[in-house]
């Protein structure tokens, strides 16, 4: 159809999601296109372009009332078997993050520690291992740098010198 052949208040056959429905133009579209309401269901829908209009409707549907449309849809619910309430799953424990796993390695070090090394303590004591990353020890490092700037004296960390880092802990013996 073209654009200038579509009436308001008419009836068009309309393809909506794929099934050709009946419509009833109620008006223009502030964005261009039609407000038409489907007049088996009685939803409104927005029209886009002329080329989903089928053509003029060759007779007037068997309107159902709202009311009516959502008798049926509560009886189709109702005649549904209820859900079933699913089992419980089984939920991994959570993985410990690097930085968590930094700051466990560090507590309990005697020494300050740089990024690499921490990477292969906390992958030695089962902590944490890369997930195929292929620089964790810099990942591991800006994260420490991160922390360390936005938390400031209550950071986990302290830098201890070029690329060395200690726990901030109470009991901590790398101080």
């Amino acid at each position: 159809m073209k654009k200038d052949e579509v009436k308001v208040g008419g009836l068009y056959t309309v393809k909506v999601s794929d099934k050709l429905v009946t419509v009833r133009i109620d008006g223009a579209h502030s964005r261009g296109g039609w407000n038409a309401t489907n007049t088996a269901t009685g939803k409104r829908i927005r029209i886009k372009s002329a080329q989903r209009l089928r053509g003029q409707a060759t007779r007037a549907p068997k309107t159902e009332t709202r009311e009516t449309v959502e008798a049926v849809m509560a009886d189709h619910a109702s005649a549904k078997e209820p859900a079933k309430p699913a089992a419980k799953s089984k939920r991994k424990p959570k993985r410990i993050s690097a930085l968590d796993a930094a700051a466990d390695v560090l507590k309990n070090a005697a020494k300050p520690m740089g990024a690499k090394e921490l990477i292969a303590a906390m992958a030695e004591q089962g902590l944490w291992t890369s997930p195929a990353g292929k620089t964790p020890h810099a990942t591991l490092y800006a994260a420490i740098h991160r922390e360390i700037a936005a938390k400031g004296k209550n950071a986990r960390f302290v830098k201890a010198g070029r690329g060395l880092f200690v726990s901030n802990m109470e009991g901590s013996d790398g101080r």
